[in-house]
């Protein structure tokens, strides 16, 4: 087989991501495959409730947005598709156990994991499983992909409480390779100059060489990592469990910064722009930090945690909160805008994605928010 350089497969998968998305798409977790949580276009100011769909059991799960559907899955053990423009159920897939993972969407697929290890390719049109692959304990993390060393076919990257990260191939859920870890692995991988990593619980930031998946290096973070790592040219991003938030410095293999303030675990995935990240905590409080050296900028209280992650569009950044809202606040200053009340925790993520932003509550409805055309 050929074989290509790091430097190549870098620009492949921007090619091929570039292929794939529009500024209407939200297509896997944080919307990018760096996992960044930045989102293009307007948002209104003062959003309104465009639709609600009850599912009836929590929505843990974020969404994904793409070609004019929204998909999550949920507690009842149910994949939705939903018309993004009003909410209408186009289709459900059923198993019998919970999702709490995120899709990811991929040339007309949807990719997703559950609480019992199994992890489905769907066709997006009808939900028809294609295929199903089982790894051995249960799947918190969305997925991600890579393209192949041919530069034609694509894998898809999951990871799984089993310890293992996987590459299947995205058309058939054949089994490229695997990577052990010593503990599980929660959150999302993350995609970033031909390499993809993800932080685990045994407290290590893995960098893996898409090509043949043999561990690069690893980076001690301390803790363990509940959260997905955002990263984005040669650093990455992401919080532990004791009380901390860290910034790597991968092309050094170090630490870059490290964020510390009250002692609350940091579970929510960062949104990071060109000079600033963001993240909640169960501090109670969205934290907004410089990306240079993670000094203070400001940060926003809410009445329970905030293990949602936030996601920045239009100078202004929405997150849900345990306190049962959904809060949007501005960039500049972390002033609030403005916030809506569920019936219950917004563990959830926001999908946002042309002009809308959809996320779940553990009140058991998914809620569409936007400006109303006029």
């Amino acid at each position: 087989m050929k074989s290509f350089p790091l430097k190549w497969l870098a620009v492949m998968g921007v090619l091929g991501w570039m292929a794939n998305t529009t500024a209407a798409d939200w297509p896997l977790f944080r919307g990018d495959r760096g996992l960044t949580g930045v989102a293009s276009g307007k948002f209104p100011n003062q959003p309104e409730l465009l639709w609600k769909f009850k599912v009836g059991d929590p929505v843990l799960a974020t969404a994904v947005i793409g070609d004019g559907h929204a998909y999550f899955g949920a507690d009842d053990g149910k994949v939705y598709c939903l018309k993004l423009a009003n909410g209408e159920k186009v289709w459900e897939f059923k198993t019998k156990d919970p999702f709490e993972a995120p899709p990811m969407l991929l040339d007309g697929r949807v990719y997703v994991g559950d609480l019992f290890g199994n992890f489905f390719a769907l066709n997006a049109k009808n939900g028809k499983q294609i295929w199903k692959f089982e790894t051995g304990a249960e799947i918190h993390g969305g997925a991600n992909w890579i393209m192949a060393p041919d530069g034609k076919s694509k894998y898809v990257l999951v990871g799984s409480h089993d310890n293992f990260l996987y590459a299947l191939d995205a058309k058939n859920g054949e089994k490229k390779w695997e990577l052990e870890c010593e503990q599980p692995i929660n959150g999302s991988p993350t995609l970033a100059n031909g390499r993809t990593m993800f932080g685990g619980c045994d407290a290590l930031l893995h960098l893996i060489n898409v090509k043949n998946g043999k561990r690069d290096k690893t980076i001690d973070a301390k803790s363990y990592i509940i959260a997905s790592v955002a990263a984005q040219g040669d650093e990455a991003f992401v919080g532990h469990r004791d009380s901390e938030f860290l910034a790597f410095d991968l092309k050094a293999g170090k630490v870059k910064w490290s964020y510390k303030d009250r002692r609350f675990p940091y579970e929510s995935s960062a949104a990071v722009t060109k000079d600033r990240v963001l993240f909640g905590g169960q501090d109670k409080r969205l934290h907004c930090v410089r990306r240079d050296n993670g000094k203070v900028v400001w940060t926003y209280s809410t009445r329970s945690a905030v293990d949602s992650s936030p996601v920045v569009v239009d100078g202004k950044v929405i997150v849900g909160s345990n306190d049962d809202h959904v809060h949007m606040v501005a960039l500049a200053d972390g002033k609030e805008i403005w916030k809506f009340k569920t019936g219950d925790a917004v563990t959830a993520s926001p999908a946002v994605a042309d002009g809308r932003v959809v996320i779940g509550s553990t009140d058991g409805f998914v809620y569409c928010f936007g400006a109303k055309k006029k």
